[in-house]
């Protein structure tokens, strides 16, 4: 039998949904609103002149090469985050659920990289340790010039960031898996590999599916900072994501209708992509 919460206040189940839907007001659908009240709109630099364009602002940004080149960078950028970020976690979380002796102090040392920013500097062409040890090995390491390394750079940024939240989230699904399941299988003689894919993965599927959004969005907007602090969209715009040339063509370039107009492609591919997950992979999770 299903249980209710019954309050004695009818107003109090709205009282504490208040602060969550006024935030969810405030900075998503006020912004989004102005984003896309703006990007119909074409304003000289100093805001003093303001004209409706309609979709000009959009046929613009599709036929320009800056743009397009900009969108498969950020799709090949995002599919790497997410996938090596899921992956790598993974495999942490299985290693950690198996530790016995220091498992606390194991699970300890994983978390901590999502509090530390990532250490971009040991890559630095000049003065980083990793880019003076690939050098003995005959490695050239400068991000600066070299568009695939540039690229490599943000990505092991992204995923550093990223590892120790899928992480969390891993474990706990591992810890909340039966043991007799496992022990079930290994008598029916599955192997390590087999229990895994026909156990413990499919088990699993909820937690992968929840980390798997949350990657892409990730990817598509938390990693701004990432790309400023290092590349700058560099060298010439081959790291410059869309996300990254929206600050540029917004405040730099003071383009403020083509920037927002890239704010509105940009959260309706979002919105897209998680409808297709929510639409096609779901169906393929265990609940």
């Amino acid at each position: 039998m299903e249980k209710r919460v019954v309050f004695q206040n009818r107003w109090l189940p709205y009282l504490l949904v208040a602060p969550q839907l006024a935030i969810t007001l405030i900075f998503f659908f006020l912004p989004a609103g102005q984003a896309i009240y703006q990007s119909v709109l074409m304003q000289d630099p100093f805001g003093l002149s303001t004209e409706f364009v309609g979709l000009q602002n959009f046929e613009t940004l599709l036929s320009d090469p800056n743009y397009v080149s900009s969108f498969k960078i950020t799709m090949v950028f995002s599919a790497l985050v997410a996938f090596l970020g899921l992956a790598i976690s993974l495999l942490l979380a299985v290693c950690a659920d198996r530790v016995l002796r220091g498992a606390s102090a194991y699970k300890t040392f994983l978390i901590v990289p999502y509090a530390v920013a990532p250490a971009v500097f040991i890559f630095n062409p000049t003065l980083g340790v990793l880019s003076y040890v690939m050098r003995m090995f005959g490695i050239d390491w400068n991000y600066l010039v070299d568009a695939d390394q540039a690229l490599t750079l943000l990505v092991i940024a992204a995923v550093w960031k990223q590892v120790s939240y899928n992480f969390i989230f891993f474990l706990a699904g591992l810890q909340a898996i039966p043991k007799s399941l496992l022990e079930a299988a290994a008598m029916d003689g599955a192997g390590p590999f087999r229990r895994f894919w026909t156990v413990v993965f499919p088990l699993l599927s909820p937690t992968t599916f929840f980390l798997l959004v949350m990657n892409i969005v990730y990817a598509f907007f938390d990693t701004f900072a990432i790309v400023d602090a290092t590349t700058m969209g560099g060298p010439g715009q081959d790291t410059n994501i869309l996300v990254y040339k929206v600050f540029v063509d917004g405040f730099r370039n003071m383009d403020f209708g083509g920037s927002a107009a890239q704010s509105v492609i940009l959260m309706v591919m979002v919105i897209i992509l998680t409808v297709i997950q929510f639409r096609f992979i779901e169906r393929r999770v265990n609940y």
